[in-house]
């Protein structure tokens, strides 16, 4: 069985790793704060000291961090991935980043005899942490097929769309989708609210029709307890929402309702400094 590597163990990345344990993969792991592999290494993960030593000791090196320039540094510095990945190994980026940067990782691997996949992952944390993520992935079908076993023990939905960046395009698509349907959960309680309506009735009635999404059933529960732990950070939405605009600008499109939502989401993270929350509080926007 291969040996795995994983870089970034945060509130998705240990999920998934958690479940590449249950499986009987043997899994190394790297993460900036240690503290957060702790739990994982109680688990039978393997810490190493460095993304670079990660890699040295890995056929397929996975990472999921926060920010592309977070992505730019654990595979491109002294001691991150690619100082250590072996030739003929396999690194899978699954961090939501720019399509730019993940062409950029797919050709410096293929210049190193080293194979490359960009993986972003959609489902939050329940979805990690039940293994029903949807991957969306780019890169050479055969490395894909290589991975692919791997991938169906994190989630159900694992789709090719293309070389390398399209699992990146593929999840921007996704996160447009998602900005919707979290300012229509978000308005919808605003507004039920403002209307005297019992909420949870609301919740249940209108997630049995057609206006039934994800962001409906998972997160406007949660509102209703004052839960805003994140499963998702809203200081990540909001940096997806920004390359999703820049993507489509380089496109040549119009996407106003993208638009709206990256504003409001600027106002969550930005000024009410409450990017650390999930992205469910765009409802403290109304509600104090």
């Amino acid at each position: 069985m291969k040996k795995i590597g994983f870089v970034g163990t945060g509130v998705m990345g240990a999920a998934i790793v958690s479940n590449l344990l249950k499986a009987d993969y043997e899994v190394r792991v790297f993460n900036r704060t240690k503290s957060k592999t702790d739990a994982l290494v109680s688990q039978g993960a393997i810490w190493a000291d460095s993304p670079q030593l990660v890699a040295a000791q890995s056929d397929i090196t996975f990472s999921m961090v926060g920010f592309p320039t977070d992505v730019d540094t654990i595979y491109f510095e002294e001691n991150g991935i690619f100082a250590g990945a072996k030739k003929g190994s396999i690194v899978v980026d699954m961090t939501t980043s720019t399509p730019t940067l993940a062409k950029k990782i797919g050709d410096y691997a293929e210049g190193h005899d080293i194979f490359a996949l960009d993986a972003p992952v959609s489902g939050g944390d329940i979805g990690a942490k039940n293994a029903k993520l949807t991957i969306m992935v780019g890169g050479h079908e055969d490395i894909y097929e290589q991975v692919k076993p791997i991938f169906e023990k994190m989630g159900t939905t694992i789709a090719l769309f293309g070389g390398y960046g399209s699992g990146q395009h593929a999840k921007m698509a996704n996160q447009i989708m998602i900005a919707g349907t979290m300012t229509g959960m978000t308005e919808l309680l605003v507004y039920a609210k403002a209307a005297n309506l019992d909420l949870e009735s609301v919740i249940k009635t209108v997630g049995g029709g057609s206006a039934a999404n994800w962001s409906l059933a998972n997160y406007a529960p949660r509102i209703l307890k004052d839960d805003y732990t994140p499963g998702f950070f809203a200081k990540h939405f909001l940096k997806d929402l920004r390359i999703a605009l820049d993507e489509a600008e380089k496109m040549d499109i119009d996407l106003p309702s993208t638009k709206e939502a990256k504003r409001l989401y600027e106002k969550l993270v930005d000024e009410a400094n409450l990017g650390n929350d999930g992205t469910q509080a765009l409802i403290k926007l109304w509600w104090k």
